[in-house]
């Protein structure tokens, strides 16, 4: 079998406030492999939002080791970390985190930069990934003429612009009503079923249902990891998925 996308071996997290030590993890052994749909789930205090940080290599572990896609991340500086990030992750946040005076277009291109690429390259492939997620007409609005489905599907798009070996979705309908999550959940759905690795961070029962294999935190444990014999699936007509186009997998 080939090696997990993601290892991860005995990890902790522990943070030092005054003279109290807090445990925000206390010990998970995890794999995920290339191509799976994953939801992380858990209560507050459970962990979850520490474990995300980590995997998405946003912070390191006081303990045990991450390998990401053959690198060991475990101890990286913050500026190892960074590249490792733009190179491998897709980051789709509850809050879009877009920038407010910069247009679609420019918004999604903004990974490339990082990564070197020319102004001609990075419009043009930041132009092919809105018309993939349905925005082709909206690439000169800015966020504040967008709705929130629309501000979402613009950061999805640019999760996925540098091709990265996940996608990490932090409560990716937290701010969004329910046709519209319906929405974004079928584009991810759609991301999924062209290959890519998609963790899903979410408190949401029925959100999380639609991912493949559920992971449980409870108290900085994995309290359950279990494959979703029920997989909840969205249907092209309620979430629009028409508008994609058929060379989505162009950019994916």
């Amino acid at each position: 079998m080939e090696k997990a996308l993601i290892q991860i071996s005995d990890i902790g997290r522990k943070y030092v406030i005054g003279s109290e030590v807090i445990h925000a993890i206390k010990s998970v052994t995890l794999d995920i492999h290339k191509g799976e749909f994953v939801a992380l789930m858990g209560p507050s205090g459970s962990g979850k939002s520490t474990l995300m940080n980590i995997l998405g290599c946003l912070d390191t572990p006081s303990k045990g080791t991450y390998i990401l896609n053959g690198i060991n991340v475990s101890h990286m500086t913050d500026n190892e970390l960074a590249e490792v990030r733009n190179k491998e992750i897709g980051f789709v946040f509850q809050t879009f985190n877009l920038l407010p005076r910069s247009t679609s277009l420019d918004n999604v291109a903004l990974p490339l930069i990082y990564a070197g690429a020319s102004k001609k390259e990075r419009d043009e492939r930041a132009q092919k990934a809105l018309e993939n997620v349905g925005l082709g007409n909206r690439v000169t609005h800015k966020p504040n003429e967008l709705s929130g489905g629309q501000r979402q599907r613009v950061a999805v798009a640019r999760a996925l612009i540098n091709n990265p070996s996940i996608i990490l979705a932090d409560e990716p309908t937290g701010n969004l009503d329910t046709k519209t999550s319906i929405e974004i959940m079928g584009l991810l759905e759609e991301i999924h079923s062209k290959g890519n690795t998609i963790i899903l961070v979410t408190h949401e029962e029925d959100i999380a249902q639609h991912a493949h294999r559920i992971v449980r935190m409870r108290d900085g444990l994995v309290e359950k990891d279990y494959k979703n014999e029920d997989i909840k699936m969205v249907s092209p007509r309620l979430s629009n998925l028409e508008k994609i186009g058929s060379d989505f997998e162009k950019i994916v």
